[in-house]
């Protein structure tokens, strides 16, 4: 199952390469989803809230793990688009060892820390030690989620995006009936939710890894020896990991920030958004994942040198982020209230009014927002970390300074608007960025 993203038309190559990745992300949202779902719907408002509250601190280890798969998966498809086989073991190999160690000294931070930090957020007390328990089992199963996305983006890099996607389908899926089976018939209130997650993706995470492995032994044997631990490898993914793991933990510092402010407004406010925002990163994450596809498509071609095909693939991958978004922007805006009915019931009047108006003010500007993750993707293929990072560091702060500036006079409403001014001045600056270094690449390989 693995593809050339270097032949073909770029356009069906981005769209048979990507497609899958948006349906993986799609379904890898459903656990967070199903989390939700249940906990509204089977326990109450405040398990909503305490399962909302404690997601945005999960994203600051996803920010490590997101950063593991990326710096893999760049410098693996370089070497895999020059065939350099044993190069590209030898940087696989690299990367698992390097992500298991980065996973143990998270798991233990995690550990101690969680609780404080629900504390420094102004969680209020109703939800504080729900939130809690939903965060320490999620920290047990931490190193499943660090092998499932080193794996993914090995997947990526070999331009197999269907094998990820096959079983994040099955786990997602299984996770939504064992959630509701350990909630509603064992009566484990928030425990279950958590543990329900840590199963399911334990599994899809120890198959994934199978079969990566297996994938590795079989590539062709060239000339390059094989490392087990390769140095320079792991100099090379850390230039793109190291940036990209704190941009995506910056962010979700900034969620947290932002999460702050709103804990502020009351556990009906932090339910509304706790919804919305669900729905919000389903599309979101899902465009990112595209992005990420499309550095793996520009790090294959930069590596065969066919730098034509990479402007190819960022005219083509515009369209195809605005046709993914359209179906999005359509719901969210027109019939946001009754997604939102999926969380909590007609009674939680408060938190549903909160929910519509953050859907409203946000989901007409998921265009801009998908323009500048094209842009970034190919930032990061090429390598150009110090653009991507400050394109992002321009939204984040923002996005956080408007959340506690607007929110004064407009209280909720105030901290939505905040999205869409960040979102538009950093969508401006990537794509700027973007045609600069085409034109410094196009310019070196012309030589």
């Amino acid at each position: 199952m693995e593809h050339d993203l270097t032949v073909g038309k770029p356009s069906k190559v981005l769209w048979l390469f990507c497609l899958p990745l948006f349906g993986s992300i799609i379904f890898q949202q459903l656990y967070n989803l199903a989390d939700s779902l249940v906990a509204g719907k089977f326990i109450g408002e405040d398990a909503l809230a305490a399962v909302g509250n404690g997601y945005e601190i999960t994203l600051v280890f996803l920010a490590f793990a997101f950063g593991c798969n990326i710096g893999c998966s760049v410098v693996t498809s370089r070497l895999y688009g020059e065939k350099r086989f044993g190069a590209v073991k030898s940087c696989i190999y690299t990367a698992i060892i390097a992500t298991t160690a980065i996973c143990i000294i998270l798991t233990i931070l995690g550990i101690f820390l969680t609780k404080p930090l629900l504390k420094i957020i102004n969680t209020p007390d109703n939800i504080i030690d729900d939130s809690s328990l939903y965060l320490d089992i999620y920290i047990y199963g931490l190193i499943f989620v660090f092998i499932y996305n080193v794996s993914t983006g090995i997947f990526s890099a070999f331009g197999d995006s269907k094998t990820p996607f096959i079983f994040l389908a099955i786990s997602s899926v299984s996770n939504i009936f064992v959630d509701i089976l350990f909630v509603a018939v064992f009566k484990m209130g928030i425990a279950g939710v958590a543990w329900a997650t840590f199963i399911c993706q334990a599994i899809s995470a120890i198959l994934a890894f199978v079969i990566v492995i297996k994938r590795v032994k079989n590539l062709p044997v060239d000339e390059e020896k094989v490392k087990m631990f390769s140095l320079p490898c792991l100099k090379d993914m850390a230039i793109v990991a190291i940036p990209s793991t704190i941009q995506q933990s910056f962010i979700s510092v900034g969620n947290i920030l932002i999460q702050s402010v709103i804990n502020t407004f009351g556990s009906s406010a932090i339910a509304g958004y706790s919804a919305a925002v669900k729905l919000n990163n389903l599309m979101i994450t899902s465009l990112t994942t595209v992005g990420n596809g499309i550095s793996n498509y520009t790090a294959q071609n930069l590596g065969s040198s066919k730098i034509d095909r990479i402007h190819e693939g960022f005219k083509s991958g515009i369209k195809m982020v605005i046709i993914l978004c359209l179906p999005f922007i359509v719901l969210y805006f027109t019939v946001g209230k009754y997604l939102l009915y999926l969380f909590m019931d007609s009674t939680s009047t408060d938190a549903l009014n909160v929910g519509m108006m953050f859907l409203r003010i946000v989901s007409p500007f998921y265009f801009i927002i998908a323009a500048k993750l094209v842009a970034d993707g190919i930032l990061r293929g090429t390598s150009n970390m110090v653009y991507f990072m400050i394109a992002t560091f321009t939204d984040l702060i923002l996005r956080v300074a408007l959340a506690f500036i607007l929110s004064t006079s407009l209280g909720t409403n105030g901290i939505w608007i905040s999205w869409p001014i960040g979102w538009t001045i950093s969508m401006a600056l990537s794509i700027m960025f973007y045609f600069k270094v085409f034109k410094k690449i196009k310019k070196i390989y012309a030589k």
